[in-house]
């Protein structure tokens, strides 16, 4: 079956896109929501832990309903949870209802993120790298997005939190329409007999490199997640105002979107992928290292939002380019991002603690740049990419160009 390369691209884009609003739209506004709801502030940081949460604990049972129900139509109805998810919050009068929408969102987010990569296997498999930076670029764009208009938009709409929280279930109804015409589709070839599902569906649980793929997820998460918590706050401890730090962690997200961008197209046209890694893993090194000197947070931020928009798109590359067919590479992304994502978690509450218990950031920080060196000796041994011969998987889709 032939697809022009335009509307699969379009229907990645839009996709990719929806992953992180439900997210990212709820920490500008979050105490307005506490003040109204009567929220605790351990309740308030459920509204983006229990995402996170769900993206380690569900992703591994997206390649089961893939397997069953095929990728597009899987896709399709996670679309929809997303969307359903947060057009709730419109409705949400009390701190329980929110928290219901956090996990609805959290769920279809969850079985869309890994097979996105085996979508990217499975039609563009032989340019993934640009593919994967349009992916993550969409990503890190709809989370900039989110966070920096959920004011404005709150204010556009009267001071209505939930109107601005609700507004980003847009992006979903933007996207139903293409995907729904993909899951028809595919039902369709399903129904003739064509779609064959192997072994390389099945988690790969007894291999080595998958774990290791794992274990740098779950690092390159930490450090994410740390940062967006933390980074506001740690930049407020060395004497700057709300405003500002709020600026600079707006900075974190922004130098992103290039970066995720156009780092894969370099490492296609430059393959030693593993002095990208660890360019990018030093650039955050160097980061921790200034904030501990209290060096000016330009610089901190400018070392980290680089170094962390380098290793996201590298770190949704590395299962696509190790694996061989569409099933093997959404197998190795669940695994990557359920193992990666509880790990990830683990980081702002690591962060906290290590204030609470020596009243300030350095030492926290510091631990952070310990694990970045353990990163660094992960991505050694994770080394370049392989080379391999090609491998036709059965039922291989034709993409026709636009």
């Amino acid at each position: 079956m032939k697809y022009r390369f335009g509307y699969l691209l379009c229907a990645l884009f839009l996709a990719s896109i929806n992953l992180r609003p439900a997210i990212s739209s709820i920490s500008p506004l979050l105490e307005t929501i506490r003040n109204e709801l009567g929220m605790s502030g351990s309740t308030a940081s459920l509204l983006t832990s229990i995402p996170v949460l769900c993206m380690g604990v569900f992703s591994p049972f997206a390649v089961k309903l893939s397997t069953r129900w095929g990728l597009e139509r899987v896709l399709t109805y996670s679309l929809v949870v997303i969307g359903l998810g947060t057009v709730i919050r419109l409705f949400a009068d009390s701190s329980a209802l929110l928290l219901i929408t956090a996990f609805l969102s959290g769920l279809g987010i969850a079985i869309c993120g890994p097979l996105l990569s085996g979508f990217i296997k499975k039609y563009f498999a032989s340019r993934a790298a640009s593919i994967v930076g349009m992916y993550s670029m969409a990503l890190v764009l709809g989370a900039a997005l989110s966070a920096g208009l959920s004011v404005p938009f709150q204010t556009m709409m009267h001071g209505s939190w939930r109107g601005s929280l609700a507004v980003w279930a847009l992006f979903a109804l933007i996207a139903l329409p293409i995907w729904w015409q993909l899951a028809r589709r595919e039902k369709a070839v399903k129904s003739n007999g064509a779609m064959i599902h192997t072994k390389d569906s099945r988690l790969p649980l007894q291999n080595k490199r998958a774990w290791l793929l794992t274990a740098f997820f779950g690092l390159m998460a930490v450090m994410f997640y740390s940062m967006t918590a933390w980074l506001a706050p740690a930049i407020v401890s060395m004497g700057y105002d709300k405003g500002f730090a709020g600026g600079m962690l707006t900075l974190f997200t922004v130098i992103q979107i290039p970066v995720s961008f156009f780092l894969p197209m370099l490492i296609a046209r430059f393959p030693k992928r593993m002095y990208w890694l660890l360019g990018c893993a030093a650039l955050e090194l160097i980061g921790m290292i200034l904030f501990m000197v209290h060096a000016s947070p330009w610089f901190i931020v400018i070392m980290l939002g680089l170094g962390a928009g380098g290793l996201f798109p590298m770190a949704l590359m590395l299962p696509i380019e190790e694996t061989d067919s569409a099933e093997a590479a959404s197998a190795w992304s669940a695994m990557n991002q359920s193992g990666g994502y509880i790990v990830g978690s683990l980081g702002p509450l690591f962060v906290g603690w290590a204030h609470d218990a020596w009243g300030g950031f350095e030492l926290a920080f510091g631990g952070l740049a310990i694990l970045i060196v353990i990163m660094l000796v992960l991505q050694l041994k994770i080394g370049n990419k392989k080379d391999k011969a090609p491998v036709k998987t059965a039922g291989q889709i034709k993409v026709e160009a636009s």
